[in-house]
């Protein structure tokens, strides 16, 4: 087990929760290699590749990081750890050392964060691949995260209609938060929780805290002196609010949902939003319309089913690549 102040930092959570607002800030901060991309091991190189145990495996794990944009960013050459990953790499937390070491030791520091909120579903494997692993749980308001989600993407995950995307996202937020903070007490001392509100609405004090359980300095005013990516622009969906002063992405909820939408999802998730403290508007819990039961009925083994098939059958052997953005053959 490494010292603290070496572990790497695994930055975690729902979409459009401030996530890659916090990893921006820690680049910010000093201490990390400089890497502006999500590398998608565990979230897409393995679901595509299968076991890199295996030497084809590896092989193919190999193939398709030299073609993607993860690959890109790193500035490394095709030939630097070609012969490392095929002869020492296991396993994703072995490939994310030998990539993710390298980029640090190029950069004179210590550690490596990754930014990857999909990650969240991975974090028993990640842990047992990587002992020393700290994650830090970015949590936003379900309310302002369905908003945001429902606004990005419109067309809701799979299984209803398109004037219930909203509750789609929602439900969404609700069973991907509950798993992390569930992965995250079966080892808490490397798990915290940093709420996107207070992020932003004291960020100094939170920083502070952040830094005492990652035994590292984020020296808040650093932060602003070398502030990069989502420190000096906000990663938001509202553009024409974007060079608003001041800008505000909390509680935007109250400003684009109808007295009826409000109403509806906290009865969707009022159990969730309460669980990670957040108040509800309404007094009282609606019962839910029996569209709406259902979909609480059936979205939750729905989004574990499909996780379960992209990561553990050949169903991820298909998937196009679309996030690796990977170059032509």
């Amino acid at each position: 087990m490494t010292e603290r102040k070496k572990s790497p930092v695994f930055v975690i959570g729902c979409h459009r929760s401030g996530t890659a607002l916090l990893y921006d800030s820690l680049l910010s901060a000093g201490g990390f290699p400089l890497y502006h991309a999500s590398p998608y091991v565990h979230t897409g190189l393995l679901r595509m590749c299968g076991d890199p145990s295996i030497r084809r495996n590896r092989e193919k794990m190999l193939q398709l990081w030299l073609r993607s944009k993860a690959f890109r960013r790193t500035g490394l050459g095709v030939e630097d750890l070609r012969s490392e990953i095929l002869q020492e790499c296991k396993s994703g937390g072995d490939f994310l050392r030998i990539v993710m070491g390298e980029l640090a030791r190029r950069a004179g520091v210590q550690r490596w964060a990754v930014y990857d909120c999909d990650n969240i579903m991975y974090m028993p494997v990640i842990k047992q691949e990587i002992p020393d692993a700290l994650f830090v749980h970015v949590v936003r308001d379900g309310r302002d995260a369905a908003v945001s989600m429902n606004k990005q993407h419109g067309v809701p995950p799979r299984l209803w209609a398109r004037e219930r995307a909203l509750f789609a996202w929602a439900l969404l937020w609700q069973w991907t938060v509950r798993r992390g903070r569930r992965y995250g007490q079966k080892f808490p001392a490397d798990y915290i929780e940093v709420r996107y509100e207070e992020l932003v609405g004291h960020p100094e004090k939170t920083l502070r805290t952040l830094g005492e359980f990652l035994d590292h300095d984020l020296d808040y005013g650093r932060i602003q002196r070398n502030a990069i990516g989502r420190v000096v622009s906000p990663n938001t969906v509202w553009k024409e609010e974007s060079g608003a002063q001041p800008f505000s992405p909390v509680n935007r909820w109250k400003s684009k949902l109808s007295p009826p939408e409000i109403a509806h999802l906290e009865s969707l998730i009022g159990d969730g939003l309460e669980e990670f403290d957040y108040p509800l508007a309404t007094e009282r819990r609606r019962r839910l319309e029996p569209k709406l039961r259902l979909m609480r009925m059936l979205y939750p083994p729905y989004f574990g089913a499909k996780l379960f098939l992209q990561s553990k059958t050949v169903v991820g052997r298909l998937a196009k690549g679309t996030r690796l953005e990977l170059t032509p053959v």
